[in-house]
């Protein structure tokens, strides 16, 4: 819990300090419905300037001429840069939607059909594509534990195990 509190100081003191290039992915397992809920947060600029910069034209995420639209170009471009396995298995994630929370963006995800968990392998390249001082975060809770990893660029990948 002490390391969630520090990650939430950290993306509070760097939401103040922006330019920071810095991402935070939170994975919780939940057993009760048997899904991977998955919450990635960006700042609302950066993810604007990578969306302009992959699909082109006006982007403003929020207050999009288009929602279905603007959800699609969220959900295209961070599911081709964060990848999951569990177990060695690749899964899906699937749009829920997204909020705004202060100067950042709340994208949520989920995959279903996730039974139990022994390990869970990430490649998260989120905004290399914009930033090349891009730190991406990520916390996982699975099993009753809590692990958290930071990735700064170029490195994408990691693996937890329970």
């Amino acid at each position: 819990m002490a390391n969630v509190l520090v990650q939430l100081l950290m993306m509070s003191w760097l939401s103040v300090a922006h330019p920071f290039y810095v991402s935070m992915t939170d994975i919780n397992h939940n057993t009760g419905t048997k899904e991977l809920e998955v919450s990635v947060r960006i700042f609302t600029d950066d993810l604007e300037a990578t969306l302009r910069k992959t699909f082109g034209g006006k982007i403003d995420v929020l207050h999009p001429q288009d929602k279905n639209k603007m959800n699609q170009m969220i959900t295209t471009y961070i599911q081709s840069h964060l990848q999951l396995q569990v177990d060695g298995k690749p899964v899906q994630l699937s749009f829920v939607g997204y909020e705004q929370q202060e100067e950042s963006i709340w994208t949520y995800m989920e995959v279903k059909n996730v039974a139990s968990i022994k390990k869970l392998s990430l490649k998260n390249n989120l905004l290399h594509d914009y930033n090349t001082n891009q730190i991406n975060m990520m916390h996982v809770k699975a099993n009753g534990k809590e692990q958290s990893y930071k990735l700064d660029y170029p490195n994408t990948d990691v693996t937890f195990t329970w």
